[in-house]
């Protein structure tokens, strides 16, 4: 019968390792659980001979990989956890699974951490709350709340469902400014390179003609000798200028004043406006719904808006709710959040269904944010193809005019 080398877990925490007789490793596994313990890992051979192993190879040099999760790595662990309650599993035996497999990512390193507090008796909530970079606030009590009511693993998929959401929201924009992009940068590269290499040939050319040249070929060249003298220069003020301005906007005040230009932008405004809203009725809607608190859920909802003028009115509103419930009126009073919205909001407090209210707000603004971010690439398409031909353009028409000058000046 094959020996099994084992590491565990007991109820207390403490790490307990050995070894064992099993016909296979899921008797193995079973024979662990029935003493009581919590299996870590289990591999076929015993722990004398691994660690002679391990010492005869020596250590092997590997990168460290931050012990951090992505949003979707966070998505995949809520789903995976979530199935497995569903399956009848129990939490910390759901959780050893997960932290069983071995990525080789940051994730590894929490989610076996969070199986080890566990282990020691923690609530899910306070061993998620340990990790506050990854699992925000609305995670946390949501949880929280799932724990309270006994439906964790029904928590869990609201908190999938929700998360992707806004998933969608954010690539939404995101591709509306792919496209953009690009011709930006391939614009802007085409001036650079014709102004640094193709400009001075010409240059040269004319120089040797010894003819005066047209004030568009003079301007060209100009601007050509410039960039080539001090175009480093002006590379490294731009950069210089761009990490003082984004500390700036990391400050209360700037970050205020930069999110209050988004919203006042022509063609982003929409944009930024509609998501905001979709995102703040998503998050206020999945809180109420399982039982947060409105002024805890409010405080969430500040927290994760990612607007920080949005973020301070929903302080303010905080401060002038009274009765604890009735929210549409103190968001009214600030006249940031738009009527309609604060309208529906209070129709949904009348009929006593805010849940449903909320989900109403979240589909007309993701409705209408489809609606911007198609008006904002039509839009701006046509903006960017006059603004790179007018740059090539000049370029042409600056060169041309300086060498239909020169012909007719030679009698050609």
């Amino acid at each position: 019968m094959p020996t099994f080398a084992y590491t565990a877990r007991s109820r207390s925490g403490e790490k307990v390792t050995g070894d064992l007789e099993a016909k296979d490793r899921r008797t193995a596994l079973a024979d662990i659980e029935r003493q009581g313990l919590i299996p870590v890992s289990v591999k076929e051979g015993s722990a004398a001979a691994a660690g002679k192993a391990k010492a005869k190879g020596g250590k092997r040099f590997q990168l460290a990989r931050p012990d951090r999760m992505t949003m979707r790595e966070v998505l995949i662990f809520t789903t995976e956890l979530s199935d497995l309650l569903a399956s009848g599993m129990t939490l910390g035996n759901a959780l050893n699974t997960l932290a069983s497999r071995r990525s080789g990512k940051g994730s590894d390193t929490i989610i076996g951490s969070l199986r080890n507090e566990i282990v020691r008796g923690t609530s899910l909530s306070d061993a998620l709350a340990l990790h506050p970079k990854i699992f925000t606030n609305l995670y946390v009590n949501m949880i929280r709340a799932g724990e309270a009511s006994g439906a964790l693993h029904e928590v869990l998929m609201r908190l999938v469902e929700h998360y992707e959401r806004l998933q969608d929201l954010k690539e939404k924009v995101v591709m509306a400014l792919v496209y953009p992009m690009i011709v930006v940068i391939m614009g802007v590269a085409t001036l650079i390179f014709a102004m640094v290499s193709i400009v001075p040939k010409f240059q040269a050319l004319f120089d040797g003609m010894g003819q005066a040249l047209p004030l568009p070929t003079r301007i060209l060249i100009g601007s050509s000798e410039f960039m080539t003298n001090y175009g480093l220069v002006v590379l490294g003020v731009v950069a210089v200028v761009a990490v003082v301005a984004n500390r700036w906007v990391a400050t209360k005040r700037g970050r205020i004043w930069w999110h209050g230009m988004l919203l006042r932008m022509p063609l982003i405004k929409g944009i930024v406006a509609s998501g905001i809203y979709a995102n703040f009725a998503r998050t206020l809607g999945t809180l109420l719904g399982n039982g947060v608190a409105v002024l805890q859920a409010l405080k969430i909802v500040g927290q994760t808006v990612g607007n920080a003028v949005i973020a301070r009115e929903l302080d303010n509103a905080r401060d002038r709710v009274t009765d604890g419930t009735s929210i549409s009126g103190p968001l009214a009073a600030g006249k940031v959040f738009p009527e309609m919205m604060t309208d529906m909001l209070s129709i949904g407090e009348q009929t006593g269904d805010m849940v449903s209210a909320l989900t109403h707000i979240a589909r007309r603004y993701e409705n209408e944010l489809d609606r911007n971010v198609k008006i904002f690439t039509a839009a701006l398409e046509p903006l960017l193809i006059v603004f790179v031909a007018f740059g090539v353009g000049f370029v042409a028409i600056a060169i041309l005019m300086a060498v239909f000058e020169i012909t007719s000046g030679m009698g050609v």
